[in-house]
């Protein structure tokens, strides 16, 4: 065998032992699509969107979240788990984007690219246009020791963008009572309860700790942390993010 052959033998031997390099228990690093649904219990086009939303939050190549928004409440249905940032977030992504279209169910991809969220082709078809953009270059790592998450947002270039760690609760079941939804029972995955502002980011390393009793609160269990450019009125790219469970 030649030494060149030995080398390529030694070195795959050296992988197979090595396996794939994972985060430890409890413990998040980024690298995943951010997948934001905004949905609403009184849309009657939801449901669909709702149950393939918890799909993609069992599927480990994304961060996906759900967003209930509050501007279809007089229909009939005050939506229980709305909060009005979300939409005026949903507003800041169509604005940024140029297009103005805010709906419901709608899907936004790391956000830069949005989808009719109950259309899995069109899904799809974002995710992949986003994945291709190669958006997600500043690493993420989350740690949990007893009391606190520790946040870790590495260097990098680009624009400066703000780092945001949101509280998710990971599993939510909803009777409907009123409205185009009536009767029926819905279970919301990965429901965003909170936003926090953490720091900026200008391309130097970032350090935080953040209390995981804060995070909790109102049942939150999930922690996910992201950089995004852009402001609160019109968030733009997100270019990194991670996700850990709380319990």
């Amino acid at each position: 065998m030649s030494v060149a052959a030995r080398l390529l033998s030694l070195f795959a031997a050296l992988a197979v032992v090595a396996g794939p390099v994972t985060a430890a228990a409890g413990e998040a690093r980024s690298g995943k699509t951010v997948i934001e649904l905004f949905t609403s219990q009184g849309c009657s086009s939801c449901p669909k969107a709702d149950k393939l939303l918890g799909e993609l939050a069992a599927d480990p190549r994304y961060i996906a979240l759900s967003l209930s928004v509050d501007y279809w409440d007089y229909l009939g249905w005050r939506d229980t788990l709305a909060l009005h940032a979300h939409s005026m977030r949903q507003k800041g992504y169509a604005n940024h984007r140029g297009d103005r279209n805010v709906y419901t169910p709608q899907m936004v991809m790391n956000g830069v690219t949005e989808a009719i969220g109950n259309k899995r082709s069109a899904i799809e078809r974002a995710v992949g246009e986003t994945e291709r953009q190669d958006l997600l270059v500043i690493p993420v790592a989350l740690k949990r020791n007893t009391d606190n998450v520790e946040i870790e947002v590495g260097a990098g270039n680009g624009p400066n963008a703000s780092i945001w760690i949101i509280s998710v609760l990971s599993k939510s079941p909803v009777t409907i009572e009123r409205g185009e939804n009536r009767g029926k029972s819905i279970t919301y995955h990965n429901v965003v309860r909170g936003w926090t502002r953490l720091a900026d980011w200008n391309g130097v390393a970032v350090k935080k700790s953040h209390a995981i009793a804060e995070l909790t609160q109102g049942g939150a269990d999930t922690v996910v942390v992201v950089v995004q450019n852009g402001s609160v009125e019109a968030p733009g790219a997100i270019r990194g993010a991670a996700m850990l469970p709380l319990r």
